[in-house]
């Protein structure tokens, strides 16, 4: 047996928010919040937050390509968050928020810039969304991982996160896990 399993990395907005929906999914094996895109090696929650170390707030999807594309994984990325707003995500401002596509080869730039274009016209306003290659994925502090599986009670879960679960069992329901 072969272990057919690949990676998208991702951000748009609060990691938690992408965490938990993607977790939804048949035919994904792990999610890990964590940052990339930015300058300064393993970096902290805290310093993220800062907005000074160019950082957003990321998630690596581990997934079966056999079972669930990489273009189903960005289609549902785009249904979770707003591409069109530039460093922010409801409550959430800064860079570290910001929407993007980390690629991790030619197959995916290509597949998310296709995807960008196909969308689009969805849009009032243009999607800012930005597409580019994945340098280095330092994974969160373990309190980030499973945070809405750990704290489905707290307030930022029930108004931010249970919306986007509500979106992907809705919307993505014959692409849900059983």
């Amino acid at each position: 047996m072969t272990d057919d399993r690949a990676t998208a990395t991702l951000a748009g907005g609060c990691f938690w928010c992408l965490e938990a929906p993607f977790e939804e999914l048949a035919g994904v094996h792990a999610v890990t919040s964590g940052y990339c895109g930015g300058d300064v090696p393993d970096p902290t929650y805290e310093e993220v937050c800062s907005g000074t170390t160019g950082h957003a707030e990321a998630v690596q999807v581990e997934y079966d390509p056999d079972v669930v594309s990489y273009a189903d994984l960005l289609e549902v990325f785009f249904a979770l968050h707003d591409p069109t707003t530039t460093d922010r995500q409801g409550p959430d401002v800064g860079s570290q928020y910001r929407s993007a596509v980390f690629y991790h080869d030619e197959e995916q730039r290509a597949t998310a810039e296709a995807t960008i274009e196909r969308l689009a016209d969805d849009y009032d306003d243009p999607i800012v969304t930005e597409v580019e290659p994945l340098e280095t994925f330092y994974p969160a502090e373990d309190y980030h991982q499973d945070y809405y599986a750990n704290n489905p009670q707290r307030a930022y879960c029930q108004v931010q996160i249970r919306p986007k679960l509500r979106t992907v069992r809705e919307r993505f329901a014959d692409r849900v896990a059983e």
